[in-house]
């Protein structure tokens, strides 16, 4: 229990995790949506992968993730409570109108890597 909540003890992992309550994301949807780096973002996934809490898939060239099926089962009440924190902390509802402005957009993870200005562009009128 305890890696369980040195994993969630960062906002950064935290910040991901309101994300995949709502959607499946790669890696480069992470960085846009988060303006974190790739290092970065792979760090904290890393962190939460070992811990059980999210799994990914490949498709391609890209791996998507989404918090794994047995995490939910296994822990509904920590799950509804950090759903409750993420509905009315600032940060995390920011991140999630970028996150619906950018899966409402045509942009894919293709046009983040040749593109990437375009789409952050997209986040100019969000707050």
């Amino acid at each position: 229990m305890e890696d369980l909540f040195k994993a969630l003890g960062d906002e950064n992992r935290l910040r991901i995790l309101n994300l995949l309550f709502n959607y499946e994301l790669c890696v480069c949807e992470f960085e846009v949506i988060l303006d974190l780096t790739q290092s970065n973002v792979s760090r904290h996934l890393g962190k939460l992968k070992s811990n059980d809490i999210i799994t990914g898939y490949k498709d391609a060239q890209w791996v998507h993730y989404r918090i794994k099926g047995e995490f939910k089962q296994d822990n509904g009440m920590l799950l509804e409570y950090l759903e409750n924190k993420f509905s009315t902390e600032e940060i995390f509802i920011e991140d999630l109108k970028r996150c619906r402005a950018y899966m409402e957009s045509s942009y894919t993870c293709q046009t983040i890597n040749n593109e990437k200005e375009l789409v952050l562009s997209l986040f100019d009128s969000i707050k």
